[in-house]
């Protein structure tokens, strides 16, 4: 591998292990009324109504969970995930990983190609010293040579999942001789473990007709499955087949080969999953919106519109707007970094200056990254804080 500073990767990692991890009571009699705003919120209950049913759900049809934790990087979630039946959570990157292995989340799955080499150093190196089940994903022979040397170096074993890419053009690879060959140098490699492959249709998630979703999926799906045949004639069988999101999770469940699912935003939800249809709902049903961003009203500079506190640096603002929870109709428009606009319906009553209103948020994974806690709370009492010690984890 290439040179790479030591002394500059012990100190990053060195930041990211000095990150609280496990959640902060909160002082009895905290309620919503109390919290400075905009303030991250998760409604507890909300939030375990969802985690159940996507674990029924799942064991119901005999697939495994992998959550992705992209969505909320908090390792309290992860465990309590894993504590639901989870096989285990993927990462986007290495620092997510890092903090979340040494935070006690057991058996992680990178999901993006790592090719440098500090990285996949810490990455042994955690897997040496605390036993994490680590696997990542690879698309490339150089991807794979440099995840092998570093698992030499540490004296690891580093699982290996190919990464396939069949029509997103993102990731991946959609060179079957390619494919065969990583799997076969990782089944043979002393230092690694050949898992299986990933196949994650990110485009698919948000296609607003169910149907449409359900049919631009399973004929990736019958894609994938050619592939699959090809790996089983050279002895080469996958014992993971991963992939899939919250947006097909009744879906992919009736791929047969398919073994664990990569959901997500199902145990937060934001308004982008929330406006795609469901089976048979015309709005996605299936989760309830458990994450919100309290706001203050802080202005009324016209007698038809109202200002609250949060912008640009409260709410991700790469996709829809966010949704008020109350008052049917209002209209969300962001009026710069710290200031959204809120437009009443017309006839409605307009929220008073000094009022608290939550938002659901358009993206969560994006929202969520922009706070370093979350108050968990129930029937407006404010239970505890929980860490996001994963965010602004970009590399």
């Amino acid at each position: 591998m290439s040179a790479s500073n030591p002394m500059i990767w012990q100190s990053m990692l060195d930041e990211l292990l000095a990150r609280p991890t496990e959640p902060e009571p909160a002082p009895a009699g905290l309620t919503l009324a109390d919290l400075p705003t905009p303030a991250l919120l998760i409604d507890e209950a909300v939030m375990e109504r969802n985690l159940a049913r996507m674990a029924a759900h799942l064991r119901d049809h005999g697939k495994g969970a992998r959550p992705h934790s992209k969505t909320h990087k908090c390792p309290p979630l992860a465990k309590r995930q894993i504590e639901l039946g989870a096989i285990g959570i993927c990462c986007a990157k290495p620092s997510e990983a890092l903090v979340q292995g040494y935070a006690g989340v057991g058996s992680i799955l990178v999901t993006s190609a790592v090719l440098d080499a500090g990285k996949l150093r810490l990455l042994a190196q955690m897997v040496a010293k605390r036993g994490v089940d680590l696997a990542v994903v690879v698309d490339s022979e150089l991807g794979l040579s440099r995840l092998a040397e570093a698992a030499g170096e540490a004296g690891a074993e580093l699982g290996v999942v190919i990464d396939l890419d069949v029509a997103m053009g993102r990731t991946g690879t959609r060179d079957d001789k390619l494919m065969l060959a990583l799997a076969r140098v990782a089944e043979e490699h002393p230092s690694l473990r050949y898992e299986g492959i990933q196949h994650y249709a990110g485009h698919v998630q948000h296609i607003a007709d169910f149907a449409e979703r359900r049919d631009a999926s399973l004929s990736l799906w019958e894609t994938v499955s050619k592939r699959l045949d090809l790996l089983d004639a050279e002895g080469l069988t996958p014992r993971v087949v991963t992939g899939a999101g919250t947006g097909t999770f009744d879906i992919d469940v009736g791929v047969t080969r398919l073994t664990d699912l990569q959901v997500g935003s199902y145990a937060v939800m934001d308004q982008e999953y929330r406006i795609i249809g469901g089976a048979t709902t015309e709005q996605f049903e299936a989760f309830e919106p458990a994450l919100t961003v309290l706001c203050s009203v802080i202005s009324e500079p016209t007698s038809k519109t109202v200002t609250v506190d949060g912008g640009y640096k409260s709410f991700a603002s790469d996709s829809v707007a966010p949704e008020p929870c109350s008052l049917a109709g209002a209209r969300f428009v962001f009026g710069g970094d710290e200031h959204g606009i809120l437009i009443p319906a017309k006839g409605s009553q307009e929220p008073l200056l000094g009022e608290r209103l939550q938002f659901i948020a358009p993206h969560c994974d994006p929202t969520i990254n922009l706070y370093d806690y979350a108050w968990l709370h129930r029937n407006g009492e404010v239970l505890s804080r929980w860490p996001i010690a994963a965010r602004g984890c970009s590399w």
